[in-house]
């Protein structure tokens, strides 16, 4: 294998990892595939802080939701019994509201939902983005829980043209995906690297390639695996 390896992030990562990969050898290029915007107006705001009144079941699967729903909230605190994906929104959420508000959390959508079901919830609202993913909503829908749904954040495609060959490509969400791939072809011996199995399931619906999903659902925790995926090969 040539070094130093070459590794595309699609999205941005802490500079410190970078400066690790760089001493051991590899070179982590970033460049966005997706943008998000927070898309809570005046009436969705009125609507959250009313939500926020009462003791009620909150699902979150993305830190944008969480960070969307926060800034909303002007410092209320309310008494939510919250399940949410692990990693950086379940960091964000137990900073703001509190380690005892977390009821449950996920790898994925669908074992956040099997969370709920197992825990009893009759209803729940969910915070998300304009492209969610079916799984959760349907298997509550399944198990006849009421589930109530808010838009808080808008994702975009921004896609780009690479040239240059990389021996990896590390993918965080189903959306990077698509926009990746709408306007690239990688070469057969590219490993591709996905934060989780929705992500990785993505992959598969474009590419035949390796996939090596991250052990937890962090950001970190994926760039960490590639550079041990790589530094164990030398």
């Amino acid at each position: 294998m040539n070094y130093p390896i070459k590794i595309l992030s699609t999205r941005p990562v802490d500079n410190l990892l970078i400066e690790e990969a760089d001493e051991k050898g590899i070179v982590i290029d970033c460049i966005s595939f997706i943008e998000t915007s927070v898309s809570i107006n005046q009436d969705k705001k009125k609507q959250i802080q009313t939500i926020a009144q009462k003791e009620s079941t909150i699902v979150f699967t993305s830190m944008n939701a969480a960070e969307a729903i926060i800034e909303s909230l002007d410092g209320i605190k309310p008494i939510w019994n919250i399940y949410c994906m692990g990693g950086t929104t379940k960091s964000i959420i137990k900073d703001y509201f509190g380690v005892d508000s977390i009821k449950g959390t996920g790898k994925d959508a669908s074992s956040l939902a099997e969370g709920l079901i197992e825990n009893g919830a009759k209803e729940a609202v969910f915070f998300c983005g304009n492209i969610r993913r079916d799984e959760l909503p349907q298997l509550l829908k399944e198990q006849q829980i009421d589930l109530e749904e808010m838009v808080v954040y808008e994702t975009n495609t921004t896609p780009h043209s690479i040239n240059k060959k990389y021996d990896a490509v590390l993918f965080f969400s189903p959306s990077a995906v698509e926009s990746f791939f709408s306007v690239n072809k990688i070469d057969v011996s590219t490993i591709l690297f996905a934060i989780g199995n929705t992500t990785a399931k993505a992959i598969g619906n474009y590419s035949t390639n390796k996939i090596v999903k991250s052990d937890s659902p962090e950001k970190d925790s994926l760039v960490r695996k590639a550079i041990g995926y790589f530094n164990s090969t030398q």
